[in-house]
């Protein structure tokens, strides 16, 4: 079985509540399934969930690279410069990066609202990325973006290998093939 969920901000990857944070059984009442790898509380969308732990090891385990989408928006517009210092693989303090894929997009139309909202300064704009990573490192593409100058305002990582959240509503999961 795979579950694919549209985990909400401020949620956390695992069952149990921890804190003021709320876990996923608020949302997923199967016995038997795990995530198939992790999401950080902060950020929003696909989150994989499955009772075959070989599926879940193929899935989340960074050997197999698989790619990994996020929609991005960063605080900033990006120069060619920065696009292109993704594209070749960030210096970060736990390494290179592998290269990543992104283009600058413009903001998604049917996108949700987050809450809470993302803060917005008159001052400053904002852009929008997409962009694939091939590996998984903790708070990674948060790092990346920061790296090159665009803190992150709003992560949603949009698919998975096959799996994407193509119309899945916040905080609801479907079944999907294997």
């Amino acid at each position: 079985m795979l579950i694919a969920f549209n985990k909400p901000m401020n949620v956390l990857s695992q069952f149990t509540d921890e804190g003021q944070w709320p876990g996923l059984k608020r949302w997923i009442d199967l016995p038997g399934v795990y995530a198939a790898g992790r999401l950080d509380r902060d950020s929003e969308g696909l989150l994989l969930l499955t009772d075959d732990g070989r599926l879940q090891a193929r899935i989340a385990d960074p050997k197999h690279k698989m790619a990994k989408t996020y929609l991005v928006q960063v605080e900033g517009v990006p120069d060619a410069a920065a696009l292109e210092a993704l594209r070749r693989g960030v210096g970060l303090k736990d390494g290179v990066t592998l290269p990543a894929e992104v283009a600058q997009v413009d903001a998604p139309e049917t996108l949700w609202p987050r809450e809470p909202p993302v803060r917005v300064r008159k001052t400053v704009p904002d852009a929008w990325l997409r962009l694939t990573i091939r590996e998984g490192r903790n708070r990674q593409v948060r790092r990346m973006v920061a790296a090159v100058g665009l803190p992150c305002l709003r992560l949603i990582r949009w698919r998975v290998g096959p799996w994407a959240l193509d119309g899945l509503p916040p905080g609801e999961w479907r079944h999907e093939r294997v």
